[in-house]
């Protein structure tokens, strides 16, 4: 199963993270993971939250452009190598990465990286039959 990534287009100004942030905040919705990545005039906030259509659709109703994507959540041990190897799999399996961030969970002794691959379903089925442990939600 893949997890439901938001993402948020940012203008880059002063005040506009923040202005999410408290929007998912006061709604009692739980941030799991977080990535920015920013241009000169705007940026792209992706997150994995508790309740991502709830966050999507608060999001739109108070002025943001959001947009759901399906992405992989994917256990690798804390430790070094650990993300090699399931870099390694993907690289040997064809399944194009197109960027990939951590969570801010880690509840156990492993980390969870959040991919974003070309092909979600090729992603899955190469991690099953490697016997990968994907995450379903937080």
């Amino acid at each position: 199963m893949a997890l439901k990534q938001i993402s948020v287009f940012l203008e880059n100004k002063s005040g506009r993270l923040a202005e999410v942030s408290s929007i998912i905040s006061n709604s009692g919705i739980n941030l799991r993971a977080i990535s920015i990545a920013d241009t000169a005039d705007f940026g792209i906030l992706r997150m994995i939250l508790d309740k991502p259509d709830e966050a999507a659709k608060l999001l739109e109703d108070n002025g943001f452009t959001a947009r759901k994507t399906l992405v992989l959540g994917v256990e690798v041990h804390d430790h070094p190598g650990g993300l090699a190897g399931v870099m390694r799999l993907f690289e040997e399996n064809n399944v194009n990465i197109e960027y990939l961030y951590s969570s801010l969970q880690n509840a156990t002794e492993k980390a969870v990286i959040i991919f974003k691959v070309e092909d979600v379903q090729h992603g899955i089925e190469i991690l099953e039959k490697f016997n990968v442990n994907r995450v379903s939600q937080f």
